[in-house]
């Protein structure tokens, strides 16, 4: 190998770890943004009004009953022994016991209680996901190239109409059209226990079609201010003048930079999508975990709905690391600058 080869090579080697360090220390930072998460959600929790051996018994407990319960799920513990070893058990995934196992004389694992909603709620935004990117892209790209004209106008104006409207209007207009008028599809979404939602796909067409309304006109203007400044760039002017086919230039030059401001807003609308659908679950009926999170602040059942609460924080998290990630992908300048 010659000396200028070698160099070259010894040039090219390094640039991969500024990459590989800043992916490290975006996660380093989303753990300790979790750990200082954990404290609110724990003293969150703990200030909640009422007892919770209580609200399991209910009204007609004995003072021995509710002493004995109280012993089983670690309440006449101090809050910082309870709140260790609730971060201990959520390192070594052990999420402890329901309440609600405890006042019927069993232990069942709160992982066992939220496991199934947790993969339904997922199931539903990941369908929504799927739905929601691909469109804005099309959607917002199509309004940038056709600026000013009647496309962008019909784009712009239905995707603020809808987002205007609180999820539970959207999700009540779909039920009237599609279930009172149409009677394609009907207004509940029933999962059976131990079963998948996609066992019947049409039990989830409202509730997507929810999420996209609520979730969709963001990601479509953003892109669409992108583009329309990506398309005014000197770099899409050259191109064109080298005479470049149109749809070259749009793809290869104006949307690679368009999309980095863009990521940002999809990533948050997909956070919304991860945990933004209570309203969406309890109006369609939905057996997820925001329905999960709203029965055990109900019985309040303490250790559940901290641990549903630190599993949404988490998924935030991870979604605005790889947004991070995605956009230093995007950007060469970003890249030589870790």
């Amino acid at each position: 190998m010659s000396a200028g080869a070698a160099a070259a090579e010894t040039t090219r080697r390094p640039r991969s770890f500024p990459l590989l360090r800043f992916v490290i220390l975006r996660i380093l930072a989303g753990l300790v943004t979790l750990l200082v998460v954990s404290v609110f959600v724990f003293v969150g929790t703990e200030v909640l009004p009422g007892d919770a051996a209580g609200a399991v018994l209910g009204k007609n407990a004995t003072p021995e009953q509710l002493a004995e319960l109280r012993g089983q799920m670690g309440l006449d513990r101090p809050a910082a022994a309870r709140y260790l070893d609730w971060l201990g058990g959520l390192v070594t995934g052990d999420l402890g016991n329901s309440a609600s196992g405890y006042a019927e004389g069993s232990a069942r694992p709160i992982w066992n209680e939220i496991e199934g909603p947790l993969v339904n709620s997922l199931t539903l935004a990941l369908l929504a996901a799927v739905l929601m990117v691909p469109l804005s892209l099309v959607l917002g790209v199509l309004a940038a190239i056709r600026a000013g004209r009647s496309a962008d106008h019909a784009i712009s104006f239905t995707s603020l109409s809808v987002v205007s409207l609180p999820e539970f209007v959207i999700g009540s207009l779909l039920i009237l059209v599609f279930f009172s008028w149409l009677g394609w599809f009907l207004p509940i979404s029933l999962v059976p226990p131990g079963e998948s939602p996609l066992a019947n796909p049409s039990q989830l067409v409202l509730p997507v079609l929810t999420l996209l309304g609520a979730s969709l006109a963001g990601s479509i203007r953003m892109v669409r201010a992108g583009m329309v400044q990506a398309l005014d760039a000197e770099y899409v002017h050259m191109a064109r003048l080298n005479g470049y086919r149109e749809r070259l230039v749009v793809v290869r030059y104006a949307l690679r930079n368009a999309l980095a401001p863009a990521v940002q807003v999809i990533a948050q609308n997909l956070q919304y999508l991860v945990g933004g659908i209570i309203v969406i679950e309890y109006l369609f009926s939905y057996p997820g975990i925001g329905k999960e999170l709203v029965d055990s602040v109900a019985i309040r059942d303490v250790r559940e709905v901290q641990s549903i609460a630190i599993l949404i924080a988490a998924l935030y998290i991870a979604i605005n690391i790889v947004a991070d990630l995605i956009v230093v992908l995007l950007v060469p300048k970003l890249r030589t600058s870790l």
